[in-house]
Formats: C-alpha cells, structure tokens, sequence
C-alpha cells in the first residue's frame, strides 16, 4: 500500500512483554516538569545495555494533575517487577526529589501493582517529614532547602509491550530525520507510548543473537545499513535510499502502540524525500506481538 505516494512495506513489527511503571511528574512550570522527567529517564534506551527503558510519555496541563501544576507522564520499563521497583527508588529519588519545584504522582492509581515508592522516598526527609492528602491522594510531604518535596505515597505498574517500531527510509539524511521528527512529534500527543531513543529516534539500528562478534550482545543490523547496500548480496536498502530512521515505540497496550505507530507514520510520510516505510522483526523469535503495517490503516 501508499500513503502520501510513499511505500507502506507489507510487513510487521516485532515487540515483546515487558513490565512498565508510569509516574506522573509536576512542577512550577512546563520547563521544570520536563527537566525532571527528562532526567528520571536518562541512561533508557534499551534494556540490551541500559538498567531500563524510559521515556517521557507526554506533557498535561494544571487541569490533569493533583496539584493544579504542569506536568509530565513517564514511563519506566524493565523485564521484572523487583528491577522496576528499583528503578523507580533510583530514578525518583536521584532525578525527582532533586529537581527545583518537582512533585511525584501515582500515573496507574487503578493498577493491581503498587509500589511504595513515594513512601521509602519520605525517609530522606529525616524523621521531619509529614503525611498529607492532596487531591485526594495519599502523599508525603519532605521538607528540604527549597521548601517541600511532593510525593505520593504509590506508584502504579502493570504488563506492557516492548518494541513496536518503524523504519522510515529516505533519499538524504535530513529528510529521514524530519520525518522522524514528525513522527515522534505526533505520537507525544498521545496517550500510553513512550519512544525511548535519543529524541526518540534510533539512529544505530541493531541485530541481536546473529554478531560476528561474540562478546557482543547486539551489532549493526547491515541489512538496513545503506553505506553497505552495495557490499552485500541480501540488502534490505533501495537504490535510491541513503538514511534510514527507526522509532521504537513502547507501551501500555496492544491499542496504545498501534495508534501510536499510525500516527507517526502518517506524520513521517509529509516529508519530501521519504521513499518507504518498513519495520523490524525476527520473523516471529523475539516476542509475541506482531503490528501488520499494512493493518495499522
């Protein structure tokens, strides 16, 4: 199929299970409320090497949050429950709790999984901490320098999906990386996803379990390399593309990732330049879930 006059490629992206907690983060303003989500979600691009994926999932306004303030949802995500609490004690109380006017929020107050994140992170304020309900929620009140640190007392996670993606190919570099713009332009509008790369945008590409390199656990996927289309016989690059983007895209639902993926390329398809879309897989080895491209419409 077409959009835009662009190549959809009849195939699929692959993505596998994996465990996410999603936080809610406010501040004195939108600025403050992103560089502390931007910091709790350092160091998260794949868990191939990072401790954890982790990705601000999107901006709200004062009229979405407990405390009237803007604010920031992230997500954190990791194989196992007993990491993801980790995690969150980690990231939270490095990231969180020293970040000018931040406060923390429960972002599944409905989910069967409940860690008392907010409720360890109290001890810092050293026996002089108080109890309080804000917003009808169960919070903590941490005196420090600046004034009071907020935090609830839960933070909510539940089964997600890692891993649904897209390739966006294009004739020159920069056209590759509007339309990557683009895409995860659009897909911060929405609800559930995270793209948790640099700007949310891959630029490496990668294999995993097929290395040259034994000590390596993930390497250039050569396939989708366009510097090597011409080196090797079983190229996936057209003739008349030079970049390629990818956007991985992880999630609270199968509905949360398909929308998101739709929406990102439709958005990345605008841009002038771009020659085809096509996604990642492993032919059906790396995880359960499978997002048809061509059924994404």
């Amino acid at each position: 199929m077409e959009l835009n006059g662009v190549e959809v490629e009849d195939t699929f992206a692959e993505a596998f299970p994996i465990k996410i907690a999603r936080v809610l983060i406010t501040g004195a303003t939108k600025r403050w409320a992103l560089v502390a989500a931007q910091e709790a979600t350092g160091f998260g691009t794949s868990v191939i090497m990072c401790p954890a994926e982790a990705g601000i999932e999107k901006a709200v306004n004062g009229d979405e949050t407990p405390d009237g303030r803007p604010g920031a949802y992230i997500q954190i995500c990791t194989f196992g429950y007993k990491a993801l609490e980790e995690q969150l004690l980690k990231r939270l109380g490095q990231c969180v709790l020293t970040a000018p006017t931040a406060a923390m929020w429960n972002g599944l107050p409905n989910a069967e999984k409940q860690f008392d994140t907010g409720f360890k992170l109290k001890f810092f304020g050293d026996g002089f901490e108080s109890e309080a309900n804000i917003g009808g929620r169960k919070a903590y009140k941490i005196p420090m320098m600046q004034g009071e640190f907020i935090a609830e007392h839960g933070v909510g996670a539940q089964d997600g999906i890692a891993g649904g993606n897209f390739f966006i190919m294009a004739d020159n570099q920069m056209a590759a990386l509007a339309a990557a713009e683009n895409a995860v332009d659009a897909i911060a509008q929405l609800e559930g996803t995270i793209t948790p790369f640099p700007g949310g945008i891959v630029a490496s590409g990668s294999k995993v379990g097929f290395t040259n390199y034994k000590f390596m656990k993930a390497t250039t996927n050569e396939k989708f390399s366009p510097s090597l289309k011409a080196k090797i016989k079983d190229t996936k690059v057209p003739a008349d593309v030079n970049a390629i983007y990818e956007i991985v895209i992880n999630g609270l639902s199968v509905e949360a990732i398909s929308k998101s993926m739709k929406a990102g390329i439709e958005a990345a398809v605008k841009i002038p330049g771009v020659k085809k879309i096509s996604a990642g897989n492993y032919g059906g080895t790396l995880g359960p879930y499978k997002f048809n491209l061509n059924e994404l419409f």
